[in-house]
């Protein structure tokens, strides 16, 4: 099975910037698709941004224009780049494999997390 070690994260004030590195213990590229999820306190874990083995992406609303979800093939890793991080943002970050079980996409191995906290 595959693991996944993040790196990354840790202690920014708002109006920062910070990345989150991913690495997978075998080819990304055979996986449907490599995600970053995270898990504020109190509340449920929610899809931060993906990137399918194709190169398309997704992002939610919140984090557009701000995030940028990119990998290097050769390295089997995944980045997050956050810019312009804001309170809200404070999370702890898990990198995931994604696979599609027939209409359904849906989260397989999981990271093991980092913490982001945005603070002044």
């Amino acid at each position: 099975q595959v693991q996944l070690v993040e790196s990354g994260g840790g202690l920014v004030q708002p109006g920062g910037s910070l990345r989150l590195s991913c690495a997978a213990s075998t080819d990304i590229l055979s996986f449907y698709a490599m995600a970053w999820y995270r898990q504020a306190p109190g509340k449920q874990r929610e899809l931060v941004a993906a990137l399918t083995k194709g190169g398309s992406t997704y992002y939610d609303d919140s984090v557009k224009v701000r995030f940028s979800i990119s990998r290097d093939n050769a390295k089997n890793t995944v980045y997050l780049q956050m810019n312009n991080l804001k309170s809200e943002d404070t999370a702890v970050y898990y990198c995931t494999t994604l696979r599609a079980s027939g209409a359904n996409v849906e989260p397989d191995t999981w990271g093991q997390g980092r913490q982001v906290t945005v603070a002044s």
